[in-house]
């Protein structure tokens, strides 16, 4: 809750109980719908229910659109049948489709019954679509004109049908069958002559979204062509519905979430941290978390199988989480600078070699950095005495080629298995930080162990 809402939600629970309405009516009417959200998510249903009823109709549809599932439908079991109709037919298309969507199939399919004919079309309409699809997210609410009509017509038709559409900014012209034909901005009409036909300030240049097409891909497309709103077709390029910033900005949240929830290990959650149980939180992160721990049997059978020459060589085991970290770290760096690359669209598939050649490269210089660095913290350890050993310098030399060749390895392996992959349309997130570190653990030991052998055999070995 911001601190707006939070200032605020005493004095809207004090309105209620002292029954002061037309108070309270005023008050959430001067704050913005997310701020009312906020306030009413933390009031008992009954309380929040009351704040309902005695709000503007349009109000309180703007205000309901930002709950969560969960609480709109305590909401609409507190409000009764008749309230929640009346309430639902007042959001747009769109949010309404999306609470729909959520909300228990019986529970929905009553309201769904209730609603108008014409309310009842669109909705059902907007949840025909796939799931995550472009059509789930359009609004029919948008402002249509004719290629024949003056510009003084085609304003005049904005004055009388834009109050209600999404968005005003941009209008859509369509021909006799209702395909797309261009899309305009106000300002165009604005500065054009009132004689004018809207067909003369038409260029055909537009972009569109097909209704079938992955709600990622809308996010993608409205960021790389800086737009408000895009309109949406279906395979014959009929106009269907528009999609605006607000609603591909929830998605692109919703997109980054994800994402972010993979890189840390573990399957996306279904809904908020906050609304998702106790038994869903394990079974998404168990997962995962017993997936990497058997992974991590690889590093034991590796030290295994040298477990006679460490016995020989004790103090190689003091430096080996310094070097399996170097190697853990920089994969990780590499994986999520690529994993997030390929979301925003910065690179691509076919740029493999590219990205590799410039790992590799940044890989080296990291490495002998770290090597260095490497080197100095072995001979510190053995003059203080806390490692002992008689090859001090054999054994910064071994540590330091190890850093050097795991570094490389990292980022090479970090940068690459993103893109694998993404070829065998697997999320690259799922590259994620833990998945990194454990693979490279194990080789990062097998890294170490194997330089140790080549320069300490004949001395520690």
């Amino acid at each position: 809750m911001n601190p707006t809402a939070q200032l605020l939600e005493p004095e809207i629970r004090e309105l209620i109980r002292d029954g002061l309405y037309s108070e309270l009516r005023e008050a959430l009417h001067l704050l913005p719908p997310a701020d009312v959200a906020d306030i009413l998510a933390e009031l008992p249903s009954d309380q929040a229910a009351v704040a309902f009823r005695f709000m503007p109709r349009d109000d309180a549809a703007s205000a309901f659109a930002y709950l969560t599932s969960e609480r709109q439908e305590d909401l609409i079991n507190a409000l009764g049948a008749e309230a929640s109709v009346r309430m639902v037919e007042a959001m747009g298309a769109d949010d309404r489709a999306r609470l729909l969507d959520e909300l228990p199939e019986e529970v929905a399919q009553r309201l769904i019954g209730s609603l108008s004919p014409e309310s009842r079309r669109e909705t059902q309409a907007i949840l025909g679509y796939p799931p995550r699809s472009v059509g789930r997210l359009m609004t029919p609410d948008y402002v249509r004109l004719r290629p024949e009509w003056t510009i003084a017509q085609a304003l005049e038709h904005i004055r009388r049908h834009g109050r209600d559409a999404e968005t005003v900014n941009v209008v859509y012209v369509i021909d006799e069958q209702g395909r797309l034909i261009d899309d305009l901005r106000l300002r165009q009409m604005l500065f054009a002559d009132p004689d004018d036909t809207v067909e003369s300030i038409l260029n055909r240049q537009f972009i569109s979204l097909r209704a079938d097409e992955d709600q990622e891909h809308a996010v993608q497309t409205l960021q790389r062509y800086d737009r408000s709103a895009l309109p949406v077709v279906d395979s014959r390029g009929v106009l269907l519905g528009i999609v605006t910033h607000d609603d591909l900005a929830d998605v692109a949240q919703a997109m980054a979430t994800e994402d972010m929830q993979k890189l840390g290990g573990m399957e996306a959650l279904e809904s908020s941290y906050a609304d998702t149980g106790q038994v869903e939180m394990f079974r998404k992160r168990g997962f995962w978390l017993s997936a990497l721990l058997v992974g991590q049997t690889i590093t034991i059978i590796v030290l295994g199988s040298f477990q006679d020459r460490l016995d020989r060589a004790i103090e190689l085991t003091l430096f080996l989480p310094l070097v399996i970290s170097c190697g853990g770290n920089s994969g990780s760096q590499a994986a999520t600078l690529i994993t997030r690359a390929l979301a925003l669209g910065e690179v691509r598939l076919a740029d493999w070699a590219r990205i590799v050649r410039r790992e590799l490269l940044t890989g080296v210089f990291l490495g002998l950095t770290l090597a260095t660095l490497g080197f100095l913290c072995v001979g510190f350890f053995t003059s203080i005495g806390h490692a002992k050993t008689q090859f001090p310098f054999a054994l910064g030399l071994t540590v330091a080629l190890s850093v050097v060749t795991v570094v490389v390895w990292g980022t090479t392996l970090g940068s690459l298995l993103p893109l694998v992959l993404k070829r065998f349309s697997i999320d690259p997130a799922t590259a994620s930080s833990p998945m990194v570190a454990t693979l490279m653990d194990a080789s990062g030991t097998l890294i170490y162990l194997a330089v140790a052998i080549a320069v300490l055999t004949g001395r520690l070995l």
